[in-house]
């Protein structure tokens, strides 16, 4: 093939695992699920007799699948991109495929695609379920294949984004931190640039390009009305290609890393003066030799003290966390500086919440994936640099390594946990959101505070269950956002059915059971147990009683209600991952 083996290689190999084709039969059926619910939203067991009524529902449909099916594909392709790469340099195998003959672009390439092509496959497979929304009317063929071609085109952006920070950065959490942040900031920054510029500026959001294809009459155009996106396609196609070209550019200038370098040097014992000399020479003049080090006391917990006081993710971490608050401070000072309207101004983002308050909802869930990202990263660290086999040999009990890596996980993402709580205090303060109230700002607080150790429990527990450092950093990110997109989904759903709640309980049930099947599978990939199950069976259904509390105007059955689900979840990972950790190690519990 002529992007190299590397992509001929996963075509080849794919095919053959049986994840692949469930993976592909769940998200059909996922999309059939949500289809039905829908339907029973908004039309329910009730006779259809106009057919407008159902090119109305296939609109609504179509609208919503679109929405998703790009959100996810983003999200995936910028994670699947940054994990494959960051995984080779983990391993060390990546200067192995640099002493090959292989070209830059056929490395940087053959990645890049391999990655994308299951969610390129889950992009096809979903194809059909389009086009059988043209058999309901209410959708054209040209709003159907710009959309698709929206999402295609957004996604290799997305993906090759991902690659190039992932040949940039050494370290895995800062891989998959920068590419998650600047994929935010691009969106934020093109929708700003559409909103203050218009016209033509509009056309570099994907999301804005994407809602004017799904509701072309909002575009004022003289003339016949066409739909079109060619601006947006072309220009993720141009970006994705100037991404592209830049990281095979500097694929080898960044690859192998210092790092590389200094443990050659250091490793190097000249056999004289001269030698040395020489030796220093060879080496590129970026690295310089370090001097004689001194050493540091470490503390009684040698886990926690490792996170704290070592640079175990990195040099450049400040600049993560320093763009990370720059962009809550302009979402913050956004939202401060146009609050809500009240509800009958239309001040409720899709009848839910107020602008402001989903201001804070987007920063909170970045900072649940970044604190979930850090803690499943800080396991596949340990184990593809092979230093969980060091532990064998030490007198270091499960309970130490554990609570280590937690304390760890949240000290170097403090920034990210704190700023959340920061902005609910200061909206509290100045009023920003009338409903929110010193009680319900303690509610909220209270909420975040325990789904953050949530996060963090589940990255530990996807690290210590899947072998492969790509699978579990798939599975731990993946489940969390999951979580936030269902949420929010089933919250539409919830809208649209305040009218009819009782028919359309029915298919909230069924919603409720397909996301209890997804986290099982999830949740008991390796060390099944009964609270895992418990936990798997009672988190989606105490999640859709506390969206109905928040609908209905509760605030302490919420905040009840939501401790109880995800705080019951973290404590039955905690057990089995130390467990967990004790079967890694070859140890059992009475040794």
């Amino acid at each position: 093939m002529a992007v190299g083996p590397i992509f001929e290689r996963e075509v080849l190999t794919t095919p053959r695992r049986l994840s692949h084709y469930i993976m592909r039969a769940g998200f059909v059926a996922g999309l059939l699920i949500l289809f039905y619910s829908l339907r029973q939203a908004t039309i329910g067991f009730q006779d259809v007799v106009f057919a407008g009524d159902v090119a109305s529902f296939s609109a609504l449909v179509f609208r919503v699948f679109a929405l998703l099916q790009l959100t996810l594909s983003l999200f995936f392709a910028t994670l699947f991109a940054a994990s494959v790469v960051a995984q080779e340099k983990d391993r060390k195998t990546l200067i192995l495929l640099l002493m090959t003959d292989l070209r830059n672009y056929e490395l940087a390439l053959g990645k890049l695609l391999a990655s994308l092509l299951n969610v390129g496959v889950l992009l096809a497979a979903s194809w059909p379920v389009f086009a059988l929304l043209r058999l309901l009317g209410g959708v054209t063929w040209q709003q159907i294949l710009w959309s698709q071609a929206i999402v295609c085109a957004a996604t290799l952006a997305a993906g090759a984004w991902g690659s190039l920070v992932a040949f940039w950065r050494e370290k895995t959490f800062q891989t998959i931190a920068i590419s998650v942040l600047g994929v935010a900031v691009f969106l934020l920054a093109a929708h700003g640039l559409g909103v203050v510029l218009g016209g033509a500026a509009a056309v570099l959001s994907p999301y804005d390009g994407l809602l004017q294809v799904l509701n072309p009459l909002s575009v004022d155009r003289p003339g016949v009305l066409q739909v079109s996106a060619w601006p947006t396609v072309l220009a993720m196609l141009v970006l994705a290609a100037g991404l592209s070209q830049f990281t095979v550019v500097m694929l080898r200038r960044w690859n192998p890393s210092k790092e590389v370098y200094q443990g050659v040097l250091e490793a190097t014992v000249p056999g004289s003066a001269e030698d040395a000399a020489a030796e220093e020479a060879r080496i590129p003049s970026t690295v310089v030799a370090g001097a004689q080090r001194k050493h540091r006391q470490v503390w009684n917990q040698p886990v926690i003290w490792r996170e704290m006081r070592t640079r175990a993710y990195g040099r450049r971490m400040i600049w993560i966390k320093l763009c990370y608050v720059l962009l809550a401070v302009l979402v913050a000072a956004v939202s401060w500086a146009r609050p809500e309207s009240g509800v009958g101004g239309g001040g409720l983002v899709l009848g839910m919440v107020s602008a402001p308050a989903f201001a804070v909802l987007g920063i909170g869930i970045l900072s649940l994936l970044l604190s979930n990202a850090q803690a499943v990263t800080s396991i596949t660290n340990e184990r593809d640099g092979r230093t969980l086999e060091i532990l064998l040999v030490t007198d270091l009990r499960p309970w130490e390594f554990m609570f280590g890596k937690i304390g760890g996980a949240v000290w170097n993402a403090r920034e990210m946990l704190l700023l959340p709580l920061l902005l609910v205090a200061a909206f509290c303060a100045g009023g920003v959101i009338p409903q929110l109230t010193v009680e319900n700002a303690i509610y909220v607080s209270v909420g975040y505070t325990v789904l953050t150790l949530f996060a963090v429990a589940l990255g530990l527990h996807a690290g210590l269950s899947y072998e492969n450092s790509r699978q579990a950093i798939a599975h731990s990110l993946g489940t969390m956002f999951f979580l936030c997109v269902g949420i929010f989904v089933f919250m539409l759903l919830l809208v649209e059915a305040r009218s009819s709640f009782a028919i359309q309980l029915q298919s909230f049930i069924l919603f409720i059971g397909f996301g209890s099947l997804g986290l099982y599978s999830s949740l008991t990939h390796r060390n099944p147990s009964n609270a895992l199950t418990m936990a798997s069976l009672l988190l989606p259904f105490l999640t859709f009683y506390a969206i109905t509390e928040f609908l209905l105007g509760g605030n302490l059955g919420v905040c009840f209600w939501i401790c109880m689900a995800y705080g019951f979840a973290a404590v039955a990972m905690m057990v089995p991952a130390m467990n967990d950790f004790d079967i890694a190690l070859g140890r059992n519990a009475q040794e």
